[in-house]
């Protein structure tokens, strides 16, 4: 009698298998296949020959970690974090992975985003001409804003991807030089606190605070930080948030004011306006007594932009969600300008149509997720509008992030 053999199934969780890796893909992974099933792989690059062990299980799907290089891809780098490894730190997701290669990665990801979601032939991506550019000072050295977690033996560290399991480091590379220094790690021990959170301003404040649940308790340095960006000086509560490259926020302001050209005279929205950065070098350029609106729903940064932005008699701020203002017409009249900042979910279906209906001259869309860009750029195409420019920009070396400032205008 013939012994039928059993047939396979799928990869299991734990299991190791060789594969070739073909393209990236969002969230720092790269694909491959076996046996016809998709596997995301992290710490591997395109071209190569790795073995992988299997991390998650999903209908359709595994997830693994690039355990053995077989064959190495020429933009693979040791990486210099020593957590940065299968089962190590989640916070980089390419610290295998060479500068040139990391612009090279992320140019991809937003291309691919842009056709799979937004609906872009390869021709109109193509006219883009995607790029993504370093920004000043290397990829290690720049994180201004770090948040800890603290772990069951009240020990400070980061997380390990896709997990709540905290992984115990003596110091994070990418964080900036001044936050590598204070006493939080290593033997530092944090008994009531759940994180630990830390900011290294450009005006050159250092502050660690312990939180616990809704409670932020100061440690040591000032409770307000000062930031200068776009020719002004910033006070700043720590927990308001701004950008964590010292360069992104002046990085951002000159694409933004490249691709509007605002004009005086012009009127402007800086939906999801944070603490004002657009807002006021929007009313740099139509002119301080021209109408800027800037709408933001977060408290302490309703209240930063209302401080800082006194001396700019146009702006006017707007505590709403930007989703509530428009529909109630909280914010009204012609409008010339609108930039979009919105958070990594992305403005969504109902403040796009409601932006397009106003009928500005421009909408400068500022975007740090390429996935929920693209559908946003989707819904314009669908309301008659058309993605003219985009910028990339590398704000957060080492990790998967990239910031992309997108120009619309109706066809």
């Amino acid at each position: 009698m013939t012994e039928t053999a059993t047939p396979r199934v799928g990869l299991t969780e734990g299991e190791r298998v060789e594969v070739t890796i073909d393209t990236v893909a969002p969230g720092g992974h790269c694909v491959a296949r076996s046996d016809g099933q998709v596997v995301f792989v992290r710490h591997a690059l395109p071209g190569e020959r790795v073995e992988v062990e299997v991390t998650e299980v999903h209908r359709g799907f595994v997830r693994a970690d690039a355990v053995r290089v077989l064959a190495a891809s020429p933009d693979r780098v040791e990486p210099p974090c020593r957590y940065a490894k299968p089962g190590g730190c989640g916070g980089c997701d390419l610290q295998h992975v060479s500068p040139a290669g990391q612009l090279a990665w992320k140019s991809a990801v937003v291309r691919e985003q842009l056709a799979r979601l937004g609906g872009l032939t390869g021709a109109e991506i193509d006219l883009l001409d995607v790029r993504v550019a370093a920004l000043p000072g290397g990829t290690l050295g720049w994180r201004s804003r770090v948040r800890y977690t603290v772990d069951a033996g009240d020990r400070a560290g980061l997380r390990r991807h896709r997990s709540h399991e905290v992984v115990p480091i003596d110091r994070c590379l990418i964080a900036h030089p001044a936050i590598q220094e204070l006493p939080v790690l290593g033997a530092a021990r944090w008994p009531t606190a759940e994180a630990v959170e830390t900011v290294a301003s450009t005006g050159g404040q250092v502050s660690v605070t312990s939180v616990t649940g809704d409670e932020a308790t100061p440690v040591s340095g000032p409770l307000t930080v000062h930031e200068l960006a776009a020719g002004r000086e910033w006070a700043l509560p720590v927990a308001a948030f701004w950008q964590v490259h010292p360069a992104a926020a002046d990085t951002l302001v000159g694409a933004v004011l490249e691709l509007l050209d605002p004009r005086p005279g012009e009127s402007a929205w800086d939906l999801y306006g944070g603490a004002g950065l657009f807002a006021a070098a929007l009313a740099g350029r139509v002119g301080p007594d021209t109408r800027v609106t800037l709408v933001e729903s977060g408290p302490p940064a309703v209240a930063a932009a209302r401080e800082n932005l006194r001396d700019l008699p146009g702006v006017e701020v707007v505590a709403a969600r930007v989703e509530t203002a428009l529909a109630r017409r909280r914010i009204t009249g012609p409008v010339d300008l609108v930039v979009l900042d919105p958070p990594r979910s992305g403005a969504g279906a109902a403040v796009v149509r409601a932006v397009a209906a106003a009928g500005p001259r421009a909408v400068a869309y500022v975007a740090c997720d390429p996935a929920a860009f693209a559908r946003d750029v989707r819904t314009f195409a669908e309301a008659g509008w058309r993605l003219t420019a985009l910028r990339g920009f590398d704000l957060f070396p080492m990790t998967q992030h990239v910031e992309c400032v997108g120009l619309l205008h109706k066809v």
